[in-house]
Parts: C-alpha cells; structure tokens; sequence
C-alpha cells in the first residue's frame, strides 16, 4: 500500500502545471477542469484534487517546461489509443462528465490524455474498451441452425463455455447417470481372455440409448468415408449437431477406412465428435476387415487422449448397413479398448459401449467378463 500511495503521489506532481496551463499555450494560465474530469475516474471530488495539487505544487522543484517534456513522454502512446477509443461506449460517456467535456474536446484533448498517462490510467481505459467488445461479443447469441455461420469462431466459443447448456439440441444425460459396469464371479462361464486389472475398475460402461445424449468429452461417429453425414448413427449425429459439423467435417476432406478425425460438436451435449470409417463386409470377415475394424477403435482413442479427452463413447462400429456381424464386432471393440487401457489407463476416465438393440446389449453383457474379469471368488475356510 505504502509503495502504491508513494506511486500515485509521484504521478500527482507531474500533474501540477495541468490545472493551469495547455500545451499549446507554453503554460499560459487555463483552467481545464481536470479536478471534475479526474473525480468520474477515480472518484475523487474537486477540493481533494485541489488539495493534492496544492500540495504537490509546494514541493515541485521542476519548471513548467520541464513538465510538459515530461508529459509529453508519458502521454504520447497513450494519446494514440485513447484517440481510438468509442466516445459511444458506456466508458467514454463517464470520462465526458457533467462539465460536457465532449463539446469542447479540440481544446482540452491533448491535455486530458496526457493526464490520464501520467496517472498510469492507461490501463483502465484500455481494459474498459476490450471489456465492452467482450460484453459486446458475449451479448450475441450463437446461430447453430445456419451453415453460413463462422463454424470457426463457433466452435472456438462454445469449447471455451463453462455451461453449454443453452445450445444443447437435445435433453442430456450426464456422465454420472451412466452406470460403471461391474462384472461379478460367475457371470460368465467362458475362461476370460484377460486377467484382471484393478486399475479398470470403474472406467468400463455399457448404455443402451442415444448417444447423441450423452455429456461426455467425445462421442465417435460411425461415418462414411465423406463425412458428410449418412443413415444410423452417423445421420442422428449431423442432425443433432447442426449444419455447421457438416461445415467442419468438410475441411477434413474425408477419411479413410480405420482412420478417425476429430471436430467440435456444436448443438451435441459432447464437446467432440470423432469420425472414423468402419470396414464394410460383403462376404466372410477376412483379417482386413479384423485389422480395420480394430484400427477404428484404437485410433479413436488415440485421438482423444492426444486431445486430453477423459471420457469417449463408442456406437457398434460398422455392425448395420456395413455388413460386420455383431457376434464377432464385439469381440474387436472389448479387445481393442482392453489393450489400449492397458497402457493408457491413466489418460481416460470412462470408456461407454453404446448399443442401441437389445439384442447388441445381450452380447456385450455376455462377453465383457471376458476382457475385463472380476477378481476371484475367496475360497471358503470351513
């Protein structure tokens, strides 16, 4: 505090030649009325400024000349912005005054600046304009139904949103409304694939319903390789998104079978959606098909750790009009996802199956012991 008080009385001085002369006048005696224009600042009324001066005037060894050099150094740049600021503002009309500084601004411009500079308000005035551009741009409300929008500039805000909700084009269902799977001794009686793994514990959750619900970090998209939207998932997702994921997705230029691309996702409760192209099955599933198929899942969840995404969602990749049978898609899912959290299970914090058909739901339920097993049951000691 005491540093701050020697501060602003050091700055009070420089201001003494003000209350009397203009800079085009060589200190000529002028009354410019700082002490009014200076109390809708800093809220200081009249006699205080007087004071102030007064006393600062009594302890100035410095000549006129010498102010006005000084000033003139401290208040050149600052003139320069405040000459850019809006008199339209809410912050220009409290500089004005009741004294209606504005009418007689060709007179006392350059002097008002330079004080404003030597009280070190540069600061203020430069913080007031930015504040009122952001009230300005926070004001406007998002259009996620126009694919003439700025999908750019959309995204940027809506990721840097604390609360989305109001965008939202759906009713979500937060995270801690999905259940964490939890497989139990005996619910299965196939020998597992894997042993257990206590760091998965509750990072495994199997939901059936719409995944354009949920309000996680990412959720995938089954896509086509145009990424422009189809039937299934992949349509459900564009609608819910809006036209400007189409936007985004068409810089993307597509994706390959296997790959997976990310973007942001706009009216979905999810923050992102990542696009990957399953295989399509014609015939017999072949080990391209298994190798690309596998390539969905575990590029998807490299693109969400390489984004410091905590929680995906994953649809039944390429089990509908793509051909994959279901019976043998899970055993890829369960067994790509077990591996990847193997190695990365500090980077995610829950993995979701998200099944739609009753039937999809059976087989995951059959076939999760087998990659994520329950510890053993204690044997007995009587």
């Amino acid at each position: 505090m005491a540093f701050q008080m020697s501060t602003f009385t050091s700055r009070i001085r420089a201001i003494v030649p003000l209350s009397r002369c203009r800079i085009s006048d060589d200190c000529h005696t002028t009354n410019i009325g700082v002490g009014v224009k200076l109390k809708n600042i800093f809220g200081v009324s009249n006699r205080q400024v007087r004071s102030l001066v007064r006393s600062a005037q009594s302890s100035a060894n410095s000549s006129p000349a010498n102010y006005k050099a000084l000033l003139k150094l401290e208040g050149r740049q600052l003139a320069i912005r405040v000459k850019k600021f809006s008199t339209t503002t809410a912050a220009a009309k409290s500089l004005q005054g009741p004294n209606k500084w504005s009418t007689s601004r060709s007179k006392y411009d350059s002097v008002y600046r330079i004080a404003l500079g030597t009280l070190g308000v540069t600061t203020v005035v430069v913080s007031l304009h930015a504040s009122a551009h952001l009230a300005m741009a926070g004001s406007e409300k998002l259009n996620l139904d126009s694919a003439k929008g700025d999908w750019k500039k959309v995204k940027e805000t809506l990721l840097s949103m604390e609360n989305r909700k109001e965008y939202y084009k759906t009713v979500p269902i937060a995270l801690d409304k999905v259940p964490v799977w939890t497989s139990t001794p005996g619910h299965s009686g196939k020998k597992p694939k894997f042993k257990r793994n206590e760091s998965l514990d509750q990072k495994i959750s199997l939901f059936r319903g719409d995944i354009t619900k949920l309000e996680i970090d990412a959720i995938v998209n089954a896509a086509n390789k145009t990424l422009q939207g189809g039937g299934g998932v992949d349509g459900a997702i564009h609608r819910v998104a809006g036209p400007l994921l189409k936007a985004e997705c068409a810089e993307l230029r597509g994706c390959e079978t296997g790959e997976a691309k990310i973007t942001g996702g706009y009216g979905l409760p999810a923050k992102y959606v990542i696009h990957t192209v399953g295989p399509i099955v014609l015939g017999e599933v072949g080990e391209e098909e298994r190798d690309r198929l596998r390539d969905c899942y575990h590029h998807s969840l490299e693109k969400a750790t390489e984004n410091n995404l905590r929680t995906v969602a994953f649809p039944c990749i390429s089990t509908g009009v793509y051909g994959y049978p279901p019976d043998l898609a899970v055993h890829v899912a369960l067994e790509t996802v077990r591996k990847y959290l193997d190695e990365h299970h500090s980077k995610l914090d829950r993995v979701i199956f998200c099944v739609f058909l009753p039937t999809d739901e059976v087989l995951y339920l059959n076939n999760l012991p087998l990659y994520f097993p329950p510890g053993s049951l204690e044997k007995s000691k009587l």
